[in-house]
């Protein structure tokens, strides 16, 4: 198989055992070291954001993250492009497991500094709601540009090479999406004008 497939053509999905083989030839130490050398700063500002500032969770998670992706280094190239939206995802689901168990815990096993950070989330979510709501009155174009930009923390370049576009038009687009935003917010009273 050369890794290619055509259009309307099943997924085979190896076993284990294939995917240990695999992963057994690929040098350990390179394929980790290219990951936290590429992605480790993008994926812990990922994970702090969706962990509300938690920076030593969030490099608990880069490291299990990386663990994965060691453990299916037998399908991923650390340095194609195909392996950031896998990382993101891994992430991302790892911080939602991470929501999931402490929603589990009980209460009164949870330690004291904790507990204002339970009742911080109330206003957390109803900001995160009110953006949400804004972001709907934005252009398809700059909802891009904002979720490229400082949701994913990509730079103008990355940006620019995402979307295939000069990097001057997403230092544009950026400050007029930003502008439609921030209209966006005072007319939800979530800013001043």
């Amino acid at each position: 198989m050369n890794g290619t497939m055509e259009p309307g053509t099943a997924t085979l999905v190896p076993t284990r055992a294939y995917a240990r083989h695999v992963a057994s030839d690929v040098d350990c130490d390179t394929f980790i070291r290219d990951i936290y050398e590429r992605y480790g700063p993008l994926l812990v500002r990922y994970a702090v954001r969706l962990l509300d500032g938690d920076w030593h969770k969030a490099e608990d998670i880069l490291q299990e993250t990386t663990a994965r992706a060691w453990k299916h280094a037998g399908f991923l190239d650390a340095r194609g492009e195909h392996i950031r939206p896998w990382l993101y995802t891994v992430v991302r689901n790892l911080v939602i497991d991470h929501h999931r168990a402490r929603q589990i815990r009980p209460l009164e096993l949870m330690p004291v500094e904790d507990l204002d950070a339970t009742w911080d989330g109330t206003d957390a979510t109803i900001t995160s709601h009110v953006v949400l709501e804004a972001l709907r009155d934005l252009t398809e174009q700059q909802r891009t540009v904002i979720r490229l930009m400082y949701y994913l923390g990509c730079s103008v370049a990355e940006a620019a090479e995402h979307l295939g576009i000069p990097a001057g038009t997403v230092k544009s687009r950026s400050f007029y999406a930003m502008r439609a935003l921030r209209k966006a917010l005072e007319k939800r009273g979530l800013l001043r004008e």
